[in-house]
């Protein structure tokens, strides 16, 4: 094997395990040993995220996150809060009045828990400019409580429910994928889809008023994982194929295929 060889085949490992970019597409495939620079490592306790291949949307691996009674980051002990999420690295967070695109798999076991302690297993936050932000709801999170799978969206101080589902979800690929325009005003959009089956479509505001804290251009991060009050019992969760992708504001929320990248 020639040097410039392995030089390339070795750059191709590292793009496999930190994930690529490709004509604006941000992927993860969870294929590497550890997690790739896409994601921040601050909302987890060590040993809470694993990359395994026993359970895998696509390719050979996938994030498992496990949160167990009592995990809870530094700056929340002693609060009613358990975390252990992926937080999307600091450089992709969306701004407001732009469009995006987002997807990712989730698999929910079939031993998970069943109740009615609040559990948010992925969302969009409202970054708080100040010390503390009022409300500070998730603007648009993935719920999943008393065995029921919901969406929810909060601008102001009553949360909406965009979509609701009684079936089981356990022990099957949940293929989320959602079209976010952040916006103050009736500008704002979300369009999301469960697989193949278009689930929400909201014009309306979908950002917080400046009042409350939240000053300046409003700047939203993305979290997936498990975020609840505290309970005695484990979860697990397992995470796979994250896209994430900006669009052009004329296409963002037309046909839902026409800007997918499948690699």
């Amino acid at each position: 094997m020639t040097r410039k060889l392995a030089i390339f085949l070795a750059g191709l490992v590292v793009v496999a395990a930190c994930g690529y970019r490709r004509n604006g597409v941000v992927f993860d495939g969870f294929e590497g040993p550890d997690l790739s620079k896409y994601w921040q490592t601050n909302k987890f306790l060590p040993g809470a995220v694993e990359i395994q291949s026993s359970v895998v949307r696509a390719g050979s691996g996938a994030a498992r996150i496990t949160l167990r009674p009592g995990d809870q980051i530094p700056q929340e002990e002693g609060s009613e809060l358990e975390r252990a999420e992926l937080l999307e690295s600091k450089r992709l967070w969306p701004v407001e009045e732009s469009a995006y695109e987002y997807s990712f798999s989730l698999f929910v076991p079939q031993d998970f828990p069943i109740t009615s302690t609040r559990l948010v297993i992925a969302q969009w936050k409202h970054r708080c400019p100040v010390e503390e932000c009022t409300p500070g709801h998730p603007t648009l999170a993935i719920r999943y409580e008393s065995g029921e799978l919901f969406i929810t969206k909060q601008a102001a101080a009553r949360r909406e429910v965009l979509y609701r589902a009684g079936d089981d979800i356990r022990n099957r690929w949940l293929d989320f994928r959602f079209r976010i325009r952040f916006s103050r005003t009736q500008n704002g959009r979300i369009k999301g889809w469960l697989g193949d089956r278009m689930i929400v479509d909201h014009k309306g505001r979908t950002a917080y008023p400046r009042a409350g804290g939240y000053t300046g251009r409003a700047v939203f991060y993305f979290k997936v994982g498990l975020y609840r009050d505290r309970m005695s019992e484990p979860m697990t969760l397992y995470v796979d194929e994250y896209r994430r992708q900006r669009l052009p504001d004329d296409l963002a929320f037309g046909d839902p295929e026409s800007l997918h990248d499948p690699s």
